[in-house]
């Protein structure tokens, strides 16, 4: 439970508050809140922020129609900062961006290599535009059956060697298998968004104990 009365205000009665994405995750915006900005937004349900510059509170959306519903609030463990998750009903920066941090400064190329939404948008590339001699663009133009055939093999791919309890194979398996799946999610229109969504909004251990003890309880 986020207690006002610990946080620590700096001497101007403000405290920053990192907007972030409840979807995914993303930073969105780093703003600032003093108290009764803080009270609202708990309040109201969506962020009201203090602007320095205007020196008034604002609230995210209010001319714009760009909300921003609040999720959770948390602070540090100094009590000197907040993060905001929140689900936004548009962009968070006043430019248009889906986020005021898109400009990369630095990125390792050992860690940014890589993403699921990399590989998703290359995919929609090859679906898009086609390349000659590239499997992706192959399963595309096979279809949605051979799609799915592929998919079942791969599934069979990941039991044989979950069972052989052969890490490094289960690991490869797994890589084709989460492959041929987003081939299938472009295929069907359904984003990677789409899918964070669906898990943010499932208890799956709870579900899953409860699907158990209905079971036991019909035996």
């Amino acid at each position: 439970m986020l207690n006002l009365n610990e946080l620590k205000f700096d001497a101007d009665g403000l405290i920053p508050a990192i907007v972030t994405d409840a979807v995914n995750g993303a930073v969105l915006t780093l703003a600032y809140m003093n108290r009764e900005s803080l009270e609202l937004t708990i309040a109201e349900g969506r962020t009201v922020f203090w602007s320095r510059s205007r020196r008034e509170l604002w609230r995210k959306g209010e001319t714009s129609g760009n909300v921003q519903r609040v999720v959770s609030i948390t602070s540090d463990c100094d009590r000197d900062a907040l993060t905001v998750a929140v689900l936004k009903d548009g962009p968070a920066c006043h430019t248009g961006a889906d986020s005021c941090f898109n400009d990369e400064v630095y990125a390792s190329d050992e860690l940014s290599a890589f993403s699921l939404d990399g590989l998703y948008d290359m995919l929609v590339g090859r679906k898009e535009h086609g390349k000659e001699g590239s499997y992706t663009t192959y399963l595309f133009e096979k279809g949605l059956d051979k799609i799915l055939k592929k998919i079942g093999e791969e599934s069979t791919e990941v039991i044989i060697a979950g069972k052989a309890e052969d890490k490094s194979e289960t690991v490869y398996e797994i890589a084709d298998l989460a492959y041929h799946v987003m081939v299938l999610m472009v295929q069907a229109g359904i984003s990677v968004d789409d899918v964070r969504r669906e898990l943010s909004s499932r208890h799956v251990v709870d579900k899953k104990v409860k699907q158990e003890k209905m079971t036991d309880a019909a035996e």
